[in-house]
């Protein structure tokens, strides 16, 4: 079946079609960088790295581009307030650019953790201050912006389809805005394009309209054009981004270029806490370098996996505590297939139906919206069966087994981007493999009833750290 999206633009399922056959285009809202990532950063860009990845295992040539918002964020998400990273640079007594790359450096190391693959390009808001500014002087001229007291706004009024992603009219958009309307605005939803910067204000730039900064919404639609074209494939972010941002987004974009702007809006859900969102404003946010110090990246990539991009994720140590178990498992039966492959023992290929069965209904899932969750269901189903063919000692044959582990190769590494071994080594890694070997020694021991050695063989693993549980699957094992 071909992959299925939903399209946020359109509020319905759709085939995915890029406007050029083969290539992929596609652009993610970046972090702004004023602070250390969290669980809601990793809900989103885990997401879209696992989109990504599939496209890319369906043959498109994608090019992703995600920005880095290192100005023009302030703190209302709207037009007033501090510029957030400005007002962090001033707690930390530090320049504002070195807030940017403090932060920016641990962004790019929280993903690397988690194995969320490096962006194609990843262009920063202070570096294309002139493409901002061009695209601003042309909603000028074309007069769908005006300038009041040395700032640039963009007047909605003008545009008869602002509203189409969020569904919104103007006079919602109205009653959305969260601050006092500033005199010098027509209409209460116009939005900033240029913003005039106070004299002490660090973070400015020279423009035809005097010194000042960009808006939040006009980076992100400067820099997407710029690498990506006047239309491009996918922009995808969170849906909390949805309104303003993304909507005014398409109303700047789409009225300075008269294309449209982008075919396909895809938007993750949120990571709650207690139902309610998890955010730095609100105080309930839980960093994923303190994540890190309770659970393996690994464990955090696959409980965020065990939601579909779309649905809410509600956050909890238990529920972590859930995910790591099942993540074990999996690896823990990956180990004990490889072990089984380097027996080079011959055998019956009945099985490879079944397995085919799998692969049909796991790409099934994935072209269902991407539905991860499913497809890890799915793999799960596998995993039962591929401890029952080695519990019971079925003779399958070596060339079935190899297919066995390729499958769970690709549709774990390379499509859902978990690793299946905890350090992020090789899949090859050596110490499963002795593991499991101890553990057939251990049961060659206990079939000739040499209770002893088998004994000692499962203590002598405790106290290294293996811990040996004993099922009517066989025995699996786990880091202690």
């Amino acid at each position: 079946m071909p992959l299925i999206i939903t399209n946020s633009l359109t509020r319905t399922k759709e085939e995915f079609k890029p406007l050029i056959d083969g290539i992929v285009r596609m652009y993610v809202c970046g972090p702004t960088v004023y602070g250390l990532s969290h669980l809601g950063h990793a809900k989103s860009y885990v997401s879209f790295d696992v989109i990504v990845r599939y496209l890319r295992y369906l043959g498109y040539k994608v090019t992703y581009v995600q920005n880095i918002t290192d100005v023009g964020h302030l703190t209302d998400d709207a037009d007033e307030g501090e510029d957030k990273i400005a007002k962090q640079a001033k707690k930390d007594k530090l320049h504002p650019m070195q807030v940017v790359e403090m932060y920016t450096r641990e962004y790019f190391e929280d993903m690397d953790a988690m194995n969320v693959l490096r962006p194609d390009i990843s262009p920063r808001a202070t570096g294309h201050i002139p493409e901002q500014v061009e695209m601003t002087q042309q909603l000028l001229t074309k007069g769908f912006a005006y300038e009041a007291n040395g700032s640039v706004y963009f007047d909605v009024s003008k545009d008869k389809e602002y509203g189409k992603l969020s569904g919104r009219n103007l006079d919602e958009a109205e009653s959305g805005t969260r601050v006092d309307v500033k005199s010098e605005k027509k209409h209460p939803a116009d939005f900033a394009l240029w913003k005039k910067a106070e004299p002490n204000h660090i973070m400015q730039w020279n423009s035809p309209w005097g010194s000042g900064f960009p808006g939040w919404h006009i980076e992100c639609s400067a820099m997407s054009m710029k690498y990506l074209g006047e239309t491009f494939d996918i922009h995808g972010g969170g849906m909390d981004n949805q309104f303003p941002h993304h909507e005014c987004e398409i109303a700047q974009s789409e009225s300075a270029t008269k294309k449209p702007f982008v075919k396909y809006w895809m938007h993750n859900n949120l990571v709650t806490v207690n139902g309610q969102k998890m955010g730095k404003s609100l105080g309930n946010f839980t960093t994923l370098k303190d994540a890190f110090k309770k659970f393996e990246p690994g464990v955090i990539r696959f409980f965020i996996l065990q939601s579909h991009y779309r649905s809410t994720l509600d956050y909890s140590e238990q529920a972590v505590e859930g995910a790591s178990k099942g993540l074990e498992k999996l690896r823990n039966t990956v180990a004990r297939l490889r072990t089984e492959i380097n027996k080079h023992r011959k055998g019956s290929n009945d099985f490879r139906e079944r397995l085919k069965e799998y692969q049909k209904r796991f790409f099934e899932a994935m072209d269902d919206d991407v539905n991860a969750p499913a497809a890890i269901g799915i793999l799960f189903e596998l995993v039962r069966e591929t401890n029952e063919i080695i519990a019971d000692g079925q003779n399958a044959s070596h060339e079935f087994m190899s297919e066995l582990d390729e499958f769970f190769t690709t549709a774990a590494e390379t499509v859902l981007g978990i690793r299946l071994t905890a350090d992020g080594t090789s899949s090859e890694g050596l110490e499963p493999k002795l593991i499991e070997l101890l553990i057939n020694s251990r049961a060659e021991a206990r079939k000739a009833k040499q209770f002893a050695l088998s004994d000692k063989i499962r203590d002598d693993l405790k106290v290294m750290g293996v811990v040996l549980e004993d099922t009517k699957e066989g025995t699996t094992w786990k880091k202690a």
